[in-house]
């Protein structure tokens, strides 16, 4: 197993209201998580930040090799709430941080399987060969609008709301989550990233771009480089784990 990962403010932000935490426990065990947070220029990093350091904090208390698919699905669903928990706390206790939240994309590979918890509209994709797969779904007005059929995926990246999400974390007391597996194979790659280097990227120019890399190291800088000469105008963070 092999872990990159790459966050950069972009130009236009003034700061960096994403956040990144990775761990590679051994050769076939590791977790990453990315969020990109949202609710003004404080607001966001401490979301992000927040929900990324709880994370880790139920992870490394609990996450066992030996444990089960179903008891990792419940620790992983329960990491992510116990940060959805403190977020909304921290919201509801101090004005300045009232309407913050953030997206997350939380991962744990575990024997040759990606298991995934998502909720917002940042990204996990899989590049399998010459396959790529988009394992979450966006939880986004667009997203529903293209799922009605009323735009087309190109047209959803340049709409004027696109960035209007339906679920983020730290916003309710509650936060619903989507479960997702995915067979994580020798050779395959799998790339968490936010919508400052999605808003760019097609699926099929995503892939194109990883594999014009000659070294797998540059990926995760190369991409978000390549996002700041298409304009930069957000946060860009990506992760990317590859099982050699």
């Amino acid at each position: 197993m092999q872990i990159y990962y790459k966050s950069d403010v972009g130009l236009v932000r003034k700061n960096n209201q994403d956040y990144c935490l990775c761990k590679k426990i051994s050769d076939d065990f590791a977790w990453a998580v990315v969020c990109d947070g949202m609710g003004g220029a404080k607001g966001g990093n401490i979301a992000s930040s927040e929900a990324c350091k709880e994370i880790e904090k139920v992870l490394e208390k609990d996450l066992k090799k030996d444990m089960s698919n179903e008891d990792l699905k419940k620790l992983m669903k329960k990491a992510v709430a116990s940060a959805n928990e403190k977020v909304f706390k921290m919201s509801c206790e101090d004005d300045n941080l009232d309407g913050m939240g953030t997206t997350v994309e939380l991962t744990v590979i575990k024997d040759e399987t990606a298991h995934i918890v998502h909720a917002g509209d940042s990204r996990v994709y899989k590049i399998s060969g010459t396959d790529i797969f988009q394992e979450t779904k966006d939880h986004s007005l667009v997203q529903q609008l293209v799922d009605l059929g009323q735009i087309t995926p190109e047209e959803a990246r340049v709409h004027p709301s696109k960035n209007y999400i339906t679920r983020a974390l730290g916003v309710e007391p509650y936060l619903e989550t989507d479960y997702i597996t995915a067979p994580f194979r020798k050779n395959d790659i799998l790339l968490m990233c936010t919508d400052g280097l999605s808003n760019y990227f097609g699926s099929e120019e995503l892939l194109a771009a990883v594999r014009s890399f000659d070294d797998d190291k540059k990926i995760a800088e190369g991409l978000v480089n390549i996002a700041k000469e298409c304009g930069g105008s957000d946060n860009i963070t990506v992760a990317v784990l590859i099982n050699k």
